[in-house]
């Protein structure tokens, strides 16, 4: 499988609506798959207090707690909210949790472990003042919180949290993972989510989730491949204290399967270049003070000839002189272009550089990249990772991938894709201009920018795992990643 399903609100109102049964039934699995959850995963959690809204969510809430009174439990549950307001499924579902005697307070008592079934994929917006004082009671609490379908206060078909969220220990949501599992910042509060099956149909959703069975689809060298047809890749970049960068994206786009890199730098770095890349061609160019100027444009549109994609940005320097090579470069430049760091510095202000090239080109910011593009904030974009993504894509005319736990792909006018297969040792500088090299490694051998983004960030996260193995995430670099790279890609 190289893609799995993320629902939106909107998608799983449809996939329920298409279930030829009584919803009733969906209800009655949802909450029973919860409860059985709960008796697995915490058998000494006795008394557990259940947050129950009055809608759906809340519905799927009652049947976990009559579950658990079935159990030998001792749930409670407390409704945000005058019975009558309950309708529908989870009205009967309420008359039947009262028939078997599940208790129901005002208050919660001494508890174990709490239920969240407050607000599930129908809820976006701000939490009323009563819901948004039960949320911060959960949180407050010092028992583990599950969840039901989604920590409450996250939107489902963002990741977005406009107020307050519930921080969930476990999710247990349904049919299909959601995108605000997945997505920033709803991610952060989901906890380890948990999909039970439902028995709705399968789903067809507009925005999915890469798998590692992505890999698969990077093409590999072959007994007919040379050092060129496996992909040649050019690495424009570097600057005095900046030489790092493009030796980790050199070195990545090599380990990611390029047959040949050449790496343009500045020529009073050479001899540092060339002692650090042995496996690397360096080409001295034009320089002022170790930052490339735009006279080394000649010389790095000479050595483009032989290139299938051009990385241009790492350690690049921010000059006047480099934004003005960056301009000239991407006006010039008839290939694939992977922009990364300080070539995103540059073209702030200048999206049109972009927007007016025939070529390819993929952009890799982080946050705060993305908001200097944009002209926001780097508070809204990590705020609204999904439409900031989109909106870069739709501004640029480029293949755009924000960088974060949950790295999001997007191209101009189609679904963002999930890319989060990595762990937190990724959080060390160089892992940028490591997946700047594998992008430019599968774009050099053919790949469609969105999909090659996508890969190189699966193809980074299924390293980070090898190389935790190896060295432990508290203490992994950037260059322990570009040594997996290899292993990842040939499992």
């Amino acid at each position: 499988m190289t893609w799995e399903p993320l629902s939106t609100s909107e998608e799983m109102r449809a996939a329920e609506a298409a279930y030829p049964g009584p919803t009733l039934e969906l209800m009655e699995r949802a909450g029973k798959g919860v409860a059985d959850e709960i008796l697995a995963r915490y058998p000494e959690a006795r008394r557990v207090a259940v947050w129950c809204g009055t809608g759906a969510n809340g519905g799927d809430g009652l049947v976990v707690a009559a579950e658990l009174l079935r159990a030998g439990r001792e749930p409670a549950v407390r409704l945000l909210g005058p019975e009558e307001k309950v309708s529908g499924d989870a009205a009967a579902v309420l008359a039947r949790a009262k028939e078997v005697g599940v208790p129901f307070a005002e208050e919660h008592g001494a508890a174990d472990l709490a239920v969240d079934a407050l607000f599930g994929t129908g809820f976006s917006g701000k939490p009323r003042p009563d819901a948004e004082r039960a949320i911060l009671e959960l949180n407050e609490g010092s028992v583990p919180v599950v969840s039901v379908d989604l920590p409450s206060g996250v939107d489902a078909s963002t990741g977005k949290v406009t107020g307050v969220a519930v921080e969930a220990d476990v999710t247990v949501t349904f049919h299909t993972p959601k995108v605000g599992h997945a997505v920033a910042p709803g991610r952060f509060h989901a906890g380890e989510v948990v999909v039970v099956d439902i028995g709705l149909a399968e789903a067809r959703t507009r925005i999915r989730r890469a798998t590692a069975g992505i890999l698969a689809l990077v093409p590999r060298r072959t007994e007919r491949d040379n050092k060129y047809t496996a992909g040649s890749v050019l690495v424009v970049g570097g600057s005095r204290g900046l030489t790092g960068a493009p030796s980790l994206t050199s070195e990545a786009a090599l380990r990611a399967g390029a047959g040949i890199v050449t790496a343009c730098v500045p020529a009073s770095l050479n001899l540092v270049l060339e002692q650090r890349l042995v496996e690397v061609m360096t080409r001295p160019c034009p320089d002022e003070d170790g930052a490339l100027v735009p006279d080394a444009a000649d010389e790095i549109l000479v050595a483009a000839e032989r290139a299938g994609a051009v990385a241009l940005g790492p350690g690049l320097g921010r000059t006047d002189g480099t934004r003005a090579l960056v301009g000239f470069l991407l006006d010039r430049l008839d290939r694939p272009v992977v922009l990364d760091a300080d070539g995103l510095w540059a073209l702030a202000g200048h999206l049109d550089w972009v927007f007016s090239r025939d070529a390819p080109t993929v952009l890799t910011p982080h946050a705060g990249e993305l908001a200097r593009l944009l002209g926001r904030s780097s508070a809204w974009v990590a705020a609204n990772r999904l439409d900031a993504v989109q909106s870069g894509a739709d501004d640029t005319g480029a293949v755009v991938l924000l960088k974060g736990a949950d790295t999001l792909v997007a191209a101009p006018g189609r679904s963002s894709r999930v890319a989060d297969l990595g762990n937190p040792g990724l959080a060390t500088a160089g892992s940028g201009d490591v997946l700047t090299g594998v992008v430019a490694a599968f774009l050099a051998k053919g790949l469609e920018g969105s999909l090659a983004a996508t890969a190189a960030a699966a193809a980074c996260g299924a390293a980070s795992w090898i190389a935790a193995e190896r060295h432990g995430q508290a203490g992994m670099i950037a260059r322990d990643v570009v040594e997996a790279l290899s292993p990842a890609l040939s499992a």
